[in-house]
């Protein structure tokens, strides 16, 4: 025993020196373990029994080696531990195996205690002939920095675990391609008030560079946290938000609209396209590479373009139009079927759409199907190439593509986009106000979370149950990553339309269970509270008028319900009946078909991923300038390029054309139903369950 004090005094230099030249961190161990092990690692004969127990099992000892035993510094990104110290030979195996322990484990936390010392630094026993025998054992004095009290530890040190895991998030999840493309876009002066965050960028770029480099990355961010902990947050940052957007792969017009909105004023307009340089240049190699510029090039495609193989159905009036021929065989089919006296059919019969293709198409002389609102998503047209020519650089046999509305054309939705919000999320709630009257009121758009007891009570504005939900107050679910992305808390002046949006992106993380959608007159403003409210999901868009409301009123819109992956509705208010004109075509109106056909991926007898279904109708013509091509139709071999390719199909789109072939288009994966006037033998109407 006589080498304790050397062992003692050695820690304790080791301790002073860690605390005066770095941080100290506790690993994560367990306590009784590292004891344990203190008391097995002497050699046989180095730790006799004193009188029931061994000489070095002390209660001293042991609390001070549970409280400070898993202490560590960092020095060139490795780990140091009070145990690393020369001793003599009798506790130089102790003090290696305890650092071998510590060493193996990860860091938990900065260290902070409760009290000013660890251990005691000596005591005394008092012998059966009355003298006293001075134990000596491992003491430590802390620095007062490592010292707090009972009530403030926890919210330290959970600040302190709580910027290590954004700072690691950011370094891990922002990609270095994310920061570049931003920094470019600031150089170019195509990020509204971008120059401010300049300082900040090439902070977290010089610790992305270290990261990455980093052996232990743990290690490494716990440094940044102790050193730098105002660097830890930028994720969180509205500029983080924009890079973190960036590396997810949301494209660059999205994303930075989505910064935009937070930063930008209403009337700010960006002055310059969202293209970096580097984008432009990568593009242009690699095109030039893979020898397919022609093949990039795309148009609306016409009837002129198909053949009778690839058509289920066409109208007599588009057979007549063709003028070279290509489907005039279609003249021979449609004399085959001679229609007779047309009958009245009562009722709505029910068909899927296999037998509605083998039993009823081939008997029609004429189809018309019912373009319901909620099938605004639903807008498609067939693309084809400009030099038919051209290398094909599809995953299936002919250079054939489809388009389905992207570009948002409903008026609630661009409002949506305008702010910032998105509208491409498996369910999407929206309201906006003030366009069916002067209404001043500030309303609020809710979703209550399964499982959340919501009453209808009107007293108080903070009436909202138990539970989660997504709304004024509470942006963001974590579980779910709902989130309300536009808000609007002004009076709105005369004229002026806001819009509210919650959107939830990911249906794997939505806990099954009832959605219920409500929307809360926050503040009645002498005028209104009267609005439109969308709901939408699985392409099925539900749109509604809501009634006028008191102060503090809640109006229930619909419940939405998620089980086993799929949703279904039970709507509260009545989804409005009104008509719109999309792609020059009015809704909630029969219109003709002119032609039938599956999706160019199962034409010829292939069956190349999902088949969708398309109905092409008279005078639908796509306004706006569709995408000729999406990174999942691209050849296999194509998919390492394919943020190269996600430039060029945003870039490269088609032009308008009055000549066109689009209609509404289903996806097998879609459980849908349309509703369909048959003429021909007799006449009747069918709901086609697709």
């Amino acid at each position: 025993m006589s080498n304790f004090t050397q062992l003692k005094q050695a820690v304790e230099e080791q301790f002073t020196l860690m605390a005066a030249t770095s941080t100290l961190f506790e690993v994560a161990f367990d306590k009784d373990e590292l004891y344990a092990l203190y008391l097995a690692s002497f050699r046989e004969g180095d730790n006799p029994v004193y009188r029931e127990r061994t000489e070095h099992d002390c209660s001293c000892c042991r609390s001070y080696i549970k409280n400070g035993g898993g202490v560590v510094s960092i020095f060139n990104g490795q780990l140091q531990t009070i145990w690393d110290v020369k001793t003599d030979e009798v506790y130089q195996p102790v003090a290696d195996a305890l650092a071998a322990f510590i060493k193996s484990k990860a860091i938990k936390n900065l260290f902070l205690h409760t009290e000013p010392q660890l251990g005691t630094d000596f005591n005394f026993e008092l012998l059966e002939d009355n003298s006293q025998k001075k134990w000596n054992h491992f003491y430590f004095k802390l620095p007062s920095k490592y010292v707090v009290s009972k009530t403030d530890v926890g919210t330290q040190l959970g600040n302190y675990r709580s910027s290590f895991d954004v700072l690691k998030r950011g370094l891990s999840e922002i990609t270095m391609e994310a920061i570049d493309t931003v920094l470019e876009l600031i150089e170019q002066g195509s990020l509204y008030r971008g120059s401010e965050h300049k300082g900040a960028i090439a902070k977290f770029k010089k610790n992305k560079k270290a990261y990455d480099k980093a052996t232990n990355k743990d290690t490494y961010c716990w440094e940044v946290v102790a050193n730098r902990i105002t660097e830890t947050r930028f994720r969180n940052s509205v500029i983080g938000t924009l890079m973190v957007d960036l590396s997810e792969g949301r494209s660059l017009d999205d994303a930075v609209k989505m910064f935009e909105s937070k930063v930008a004023p209403q009337n700010y307009k960006r002055p310059t396209a969202l293209i970096t340089k580097g984008m432009i240049e990568q593009a242009q190699k690699k095109v030039a590479e893979l020898g397919i510029s022609e093949s990039l090039q795309r148009r609306h495609a016409t009837s002129t373009d198909l053949t009778i193989n690839n058509i289920l159905y066409a109208d007599r009036n588009t057979v007549k139009q063709a003028t070279d021929g290509s489907l005039g065989v279609f003249e021979d089919m449609m004399t085959e079927v001679r229609p007779t006296a047309s009958q009245k059919f009562e009722g709505v019969e029910e068909v899927s759409i296999d037998t509605f293709l083998k039993n009823i198409v081939p008997k029609a002389t004429k189809l018309e199907l019912m373009f319901d609102n909620k099938y605004t998503g639903n807008l498609m047209s067939l693309i084809a190439p400009v030099n038919a020519d051209a290398p094909n650089i599809l995953k299936w046999g002919n250079n054939f593509s489809w388009s389905y509305n992207g570009e948002v054309t409903d008026s609630m939705k661009a409002r949506v986009t305008a702010k910032g919000g998105r509208v491409d999320g498996v369910f999407r709630f929206t309201h906006s106000w003030n366009e069916l009257e002067d209404n001043q009121s500030l309303m609020d758009l809710h979703v209550f979370m399964p499982g959340n007891s919501h009453s209808q009570g009107t007293r108080s504005h903070d009436n909202y149950g138990t539970g989660r939900r997504v709304g004024w107050n509470h942006r963001t679910d974590n579980q779910s990553r709902g989130v309300q992305d536009v808000d609007y808390t002004d009076a709105a002046p005369k004229g002026y339309i806001p819009v509210e949006n919650i959107t939830f992106p990911h249906l794997n993380l939505m806990p099954d269970g009832e959605y219920i959608c409500k929307i809360h007159n926050w503040s009645f403003r002498n005028t209104g509270g009267r609005g439109k409210a969308e709901i939408e999901f699985d392409n099925a868009l539900y749109q509604y008028t809501y009634p006028a409301t008191k102060n503090k009123e809640w109006v229930e819109i619909a419940r939405v319900t998620k089980e086993n992956g799929e949703f279904s509705i039970n709507h509260t208010l009545k989804p409005s009946g009104d008509s719109q004109t999309l792609w020059n075509i009015p809704t909630q109106q029969f219109h003709r078909v002119t032609m039938l056909m599956n999706s160019p991926n199962h034409w010829d007898g292939e069956k190349t991923g999902n088949k969708h279904w398309f109905f092409v109708l008279e005078n639908c013509l796509n306004g706006e300038k569709a995408r000729g091509l999406y990174n999942e139709f691209l050849k296999g071999e194509l998919n390492e390029h394919r943020k190269v390719f996600e430039v060029l199909g945003s870039k490269m789109k088609v032009e308008e054309s009055d000549q066109q072939l689009s209609g509404l288009g289903f996806s097998e994966t879609q459980r849908a139903s349309v509703i369909c006037k048959v003429s021909g033998a007799f006449s009747r109407v069918i709901k086609i369950n697709l």
